[in-house]
């Protein structure tokens, strides 16, 4: 069965209408998307990366609910609108959690420009316990005072939920979703990505260290605040981000450059 339209390899001519900048955004989400795949971040079809678009109009590109984050590519990306209607066309359904979740969090905070969740092993662990993520690893120091939390409701289906979600995320980038997952913005693709890789590391170190039963060591909170100051800065100038992303995007290009179609 094929999956998508049929695209040229050498560019974005079948969608003469994308702008240059939306199709460079779109061909850096997909990127995304394969990357979330080497890395093993994937949970069948489900979870979701989002984007804004550039505009006047408040759009977002998001997944197509039915395919594997391998599978996706710059021309399949579906674009909805806040209220999560389709912009265009397309072949495949935007998944309603996915929907409900990301069109919530771009509405309510112009800052951000992208959104991402999933549910790997390590990360819906530390939402399922009580204390949540405890600030007594390399990484998780690194996350102190930054990471906000909202109470399990059930799938995210209702659009009530959505604003006690944007309440409990306030104004950081960093939300763990009890009792299911973990969620980073950005301002960029970049940074809202090596957000989540700090917090997924944080978490499988967490776990880890949890599965030993040995007392664990804890970080003094001088330690934290200075971790947790000097990353910041660091994300404050988005160098880090740009370059883990570029260098996972260079391996994806050499094992399968098919998302660029």
């Amino acid at each position: 069965m094929q999956l998508t339209q049929p695209v040229s390899t050498a560019g974005k001519s079948p969608y003469a209408s994308i702008s240059d900048q939306e199709w460079s955004l779109r061909v850096e989400l997909a990127a995304c998307y394969r990357i979330f795949d080497l890395l093993g971040w994937t949970e069948l079809i489900f979870n979701h990366i989002s984007v804004r678009v550039p505009g006047s109009t408040p759009n977002l590109l998001i997944n197509p609910f039915g395919l594997h984050y391998r599978e996706v590519t710059a021309s399949n990306l579906i674009k909805i609108d806040l209220d999560g209607n389709l912009v265009g066309k397309s072949d495949w359904p935007v998944n309603p959690a996915g929907s409900i979740i990301h069109t919530a969090i771009h509405r309510a905070r112009a800052d951000v420009h992208a959104v991402m969740h999933t549910h790997t092993t390590a990360g819906s662990a530390v939402a399922g316990l009580q204390s949540g993520l405890d600030g007594n690893n390399f990484y998780s120091a690194m996350l102190a005072d930054q990471v906000s939390y909202h109470d399990f409701e059930g799938i995210t289906l209702e659009i009530g939920e959505q604003k006690r979600l944007v309440d409990d995320l306030g104004d950081r980038n960093i939300l763990v979703l009890r009792n299911h997952g973990l969620l980073t913005t950005g301002s960029t693709l970049a940074s809202a990505f090596f957000r989540l890789w700090t917090v997924e590391r944080a978490c499988e170190l967490q776990v880890t260290m949890l599965g030993t039963g040995s007392p664990i060591v804890t970080v003094t909170q001088e330690a934290r605040d200075r971790s947790s100051a000097d990353f910041q800065n660091q994300m404050a100038s988005d160098r880090a981000g740009v370059r883990v992303f570029e260098a996972l995007r260079r391996e994806v290009d050499e094992k399968d450059p098919t998302y660029r179609q």
